[in-house]
């Protein structure tokens, strides 16, 4: 999962709307000026974070010159939506994005919570997945970072259904997400112009199976246009746990050594790190690396870390848009993402002599 790093105004934005939230003002908000002063911050932020929460729905413009019409409890229902949260994994609700997407549908009335399961514990079956939302009473689900299969079987059920990350593509289904595969597409090309021919890319078997997503599909057209023949090699096959994430990368090491690893989430990233430790691998002398994201124990790094960042915002506004819309009857099943771009670092470097 991502991590979160706010900008500014963002930070001022969740700070008015919590204060809206609580009943802290009614009808009008105070000038902008004013909350400036109180904040502590200069007129430009609060008027982005203003304008911020107008897209959201929780304040109204009336006109230049005069305070913004707090419209919040129009935009949200009498009676709560119970809205249930579909981990990818238990370990997500500790992650920061996870837990202000949750704060904020509480804040704004809702009734939001952890299903008792995660689709790891289901093992990404839908039939199994079918059978926990049968039993589980909720008025709406948010399912982060399902597989395609998974998404497809919300969009088929009459329940309202929201894809946080996954293949969402040309899936009915309201969803949003970073859209990485032009960054996918950056890095790569760095990697093939400092002469790596060996790239691989590991992903989890729900950005894989049944076909790959479309940053995969972007990786793997990248290699075609510079003369080289997508195979498994490129996109390993390996089943959902530690120890066979292990044994893939032993597979791959021992049979034709890649030069390069652009690995999804930090977590797989740790974990090759860890391998490259064990194998006394150089990084990146011996094997260049790019995580596919941000993570804050990249700043602890001696090396500055290659990785693909994105911004949160445009995310966390589309869930929420989601839920207002939801709230009040109306259907929505726009699909946003928010812009990714390759970061460079220091992990990755020229092809060894040897990989060539």
């Amino acid at each position: 999962m991502p991590f979160v790093l706010r900008s500014a105004a963002e930070q001022v934005a969740a700070h008015l709307r919590d204060e809206i939230l609580g009943g802290k003002w009614t009808a009008r908000l105070p000038g902008r000026e004013r909350l400036a002063g109180d904040l502590g911050v200069n007129a430009k932020t609060v008027e982005a974070a203003l304008r911020q929460l107008e897209q959201e729905g929780v304040l109204s413009n009336p006109g230049k010159g005069r305070r913004r019409i707090i419209v919040a409890g129009e935009s949200h229902p009498v009676a709560p939506l119970r809205i249930a949260l579909l981990l990818s994994e238990k370990d997500d609700a500790r992650v920061d994005f996870i837990v202000d997407i949750r704060q904020h549908l509480l804040l704004s009335g809702h009734e939001a919570f952890y299903a008792e399961q995660s689709l790891v514990d289901l093992a990404m079956n839908p039939r199994r997945i079918s059978t926990l939302v049968s039993r589980t009473t909720a008025d709406a689900w948010i399912v982060v970072a399902g597989s395609r299969e998974v998404l497809e079987s919300f969009a088929a059920s009459p329940v309202p259904a929201f894809a946080l990350f996954g293949p969402m593509t040309g899936i009915r289904l309201a969803g949003a997400g970073p859209r990485k595969a032009p960054a996918i597409v950056e890095a790569a090309r760095t990697l093939l112009g400092l002469g790596h021919r060996r790239i691989v890319m590991l992903v989890r078997p729900r950005r894989r199976r049944p076909v790959p997503a479309l940053p995969e599909q972007a990786f793997l057209d990248e290699l075609q246009a510079h003369g080289i023949v997508p195979a498994p090699y490129h996109l390993p096959e390996w089943d959902e746990s530690p120890e066979r994430f292990l044994t893939m990368l032993e597979s791959i090491f021992r049979l034709t050594p890649p030069t390069a690893l652009i690995v999804d989430e930090a977590a797989l990233f740790v974990a090759v790190m860890q391998f490259c430790l064990t194998h006394r691998l150089r990084v990146p002398e011996d094997l260049s690396l790019v995580c596919t994201d941000a993570d804050p124990a990249f700043a602890w790094c001696r090396r500055s870390v290659a990785h693909i960042d994105w911004n949160c915002g445009p995310v966390l506004r589309r869930v929420f848009q989601w839920a207002d819309q939801l709230s009040r009857g109306k259907s929505d099943l726009r699909q946003t993402g928010s812009v990714a771009r390759f970061v460079p670092g220091e992990t990755i470097g020229p092809v060894p002599r040897s990989g060539r």
